[in-house]
């Protein structure tokens, strides 16, 4: 039997990651920039998964999704009781 191995490339660089609250600053930001209002928009976003409720200046909708839904609504959750 002929088993290939999967090559990996590393280019060395690492992705940059971002905390959520970082996330959650950039994206309000682009919003902000384009004259919506950013907190209807990024709680539509966190109800419906919908990603078109961001908008995609400044790269946000991609950001944003750097981040699942459920751990970001966690996370706003346990800052918003302080735990």
């Amino acid at each position: 039997m002929d088993t290939k191995n999967t090559l990996m490339f590393n280019n060395g660089l690492k992705a940059e990651q971002k905390t959520p609250r970082e996330i959650m600053e950039e994206v309000y930001e682009a919003l902000d920039e384009r004259g919506y209002n950013a907190i209807d928009q990024i709680v539509g976003y966190l109800l419906s998964g919908d990603p078109s409720y961001i908008t995609s200046h400044n790269n946000a909708r991609n950001v944003i999704r750097q981040i699942d839904r459920d751990d970001l609504t966690e996370e706003l959750v346990r800052y918003y009781l302080n735990k």
